[in-house]
């Protein structure tokens, strides 16, 4: 491949990813992430309805883990890469400077899961039904948030020159790597990874009629599989970038995949079919709907028939 043939066979990355609105900065990494949001909304509403849940309760719960998952997101990446805020001549403001990345998918969904637990304590919601529908709309959510890395020229991988490659301005190329122009796109591996593993656990919902956060536990699985060498390719400085050889995000994947495949197998054995899915999705079922009294063609494919 020729040099002159480099800026036709790659990704140009976007000239800005801050507009202003009036004097208000309106930034493409937040507009990413509120897509996300949405669109996971949108179908956990019709995941959740088809499960027996009431229509809006998805938009409720919302409201209650996105401010805690926000925040876990946050708290996560700061504990996990301090250095970059605390310590001689850093600034401890910058901490709270989400706008400009950092956000932990684990602290994402462990804040997230408080909130959503505060939720349906509330509303008398089952947890473990919640989180099975919404497994896949997670997967929807982080493949529309991974957009905010390719505005923020962030998160890319080592410097390759495939067609696909992403080109990255000097100003964010890591020390090192100053000289090369073009690094692989992970924040586009990500995203199609995961939308491929939001199509494996509609599949495996529908056709196992997963219930009792096994559905969760395949998120879990398939997003730990595509981070673990989407996570080798990353050539981001972090604090852990050498944990016994490995990115301390390599190692959060082998552990979680782990952790979450022997619940997946224990969970099946506990609740063998016919009665692998809760009966109600609620805990007081008196007044509401359950799931036998949706149709069972809703029911066995978790998501509306339409």
């Amino acid at each position: 491949m020729t040099t002159a043939l480099l800026p036709v066979l790659s990704i140009p990355s976007p000239g800005q990813g801050v507009w202003h609105l009036a004097g208000v900065p309106i930034r493409a990494y937040a507009l990413c992430i509120i897509a996300g949001v949405v669109a996971a909304v949108w179908l956990g509403e019709r995941r959740w309805a088809a499960r027996g849940g009431r229509q809006g309760e998805i938009g409720d719960i919302a409201l209650w883990a996105v401010p805690f998952g926000l925040v876990g997101a946050r708290a996560y990446h700061v504990a996990t890469d301090h250095d970059l805020y605390f310590g001689a001549g850093k600034n401890a403001w910058a901490a709270l400077e989400v706008w400009h990345g950092g956000l932990g998918i684990w602290g994402a969904i462990a804040g997230g899961a408080l909130g959503a637990w505060l939720g349906c304590r509330q509303r008398g919601i089952r947890m473990l039904p919640l989180m099975d529908a919404l497994a896949p709309t997670l997967l929807l959510a982080q493949a529309i948030g991974r957009w905010g890395n390719y505005f923020n020229q962030e998160l890319f991988g080592r410097p390759t020159s495939k067609p696909w490659a992403l080109e990255i301005d000097v100003a964010h190329r890591p020390p090192g790597y100053e000289k090369f122009t073009t690094f692989h796109p992970t924040f586009l591996y990500e995203c199609l990874w995961n939308l491929g593993s939001m199509g494996v656990v509609l599949y495996l919902d529908r056709k196992l009629r997963l219930g009792f956060g096994r559905a969760f536990a395949v998120y879990v699985m398939a997003y730990c599989l595509g981070r673990l060498w989407i996570e080798h390719l990353r050539i981001d400085t972090i604090e852990l970038n050498d944990v016994l050889g490995l990115r301390w995000g390599e190692w959060m994947s082998i552990g979680l995949f782990l952790a979450a495949l022997v619940y997946f197998v224990v969970a099946g054995r506990r609740h063998p079919r016919p009665h692998s899915r809760e009966d109600s999705v609620y805990v007081d079922v008196e007044g509401t709907a359950s799931a036998s009294d949706v149709e069972p063609a809703d029911s066995a494919n978790g998501a509306p028939s339409s």
